[in-house]
């Protein structure tokens, strides 16, 4: 049982640079999935999209915007790490989680 242990304790240690690879090819993705979303979804004729800093939208647009970035961002994160840990456990046949 104590073998079990020490081999999933050095899985994760072993995916850690994995994990944030992953974390940055998320990131990035779902920066670009967002702002296609939202420019196809947005009314605005504007260029860009609402930020909370920007004068030019209100705070409804910006709330929106918050929250589906944030739910697009979550969505790809889990779609990137799932895939990392699977890789991670063809090559080494350890799952990197618990």
């Amino acid at each position: 049982m104590m073998a079990k242990k020490n081999s999933n304790t050095s899985a994760k240690i072993l995916y850690r640079p994995v994990g944030m690879v992953s974390s940055i090819i998320s990131g990035v993705l779902a920066g670009a999935v967002f702002k296609q979303v939202w420019k196809r979804a947005s009314r605005s004729q504007s260029k860009g999209t609402p930020e909370a800093l920007k004068s030019e939208f209100g705070l409804g647009q910006v709330l929106i915007a918050a929250a589906v970035q944030g739910a697009i961002y979550a969505g790809v994160k889990a779609l990137v790490d799932r895939g990392g840990a699977r890789m991670f456990q063809r090559a080494t046949g350890e799952w990197p989680g618990k």
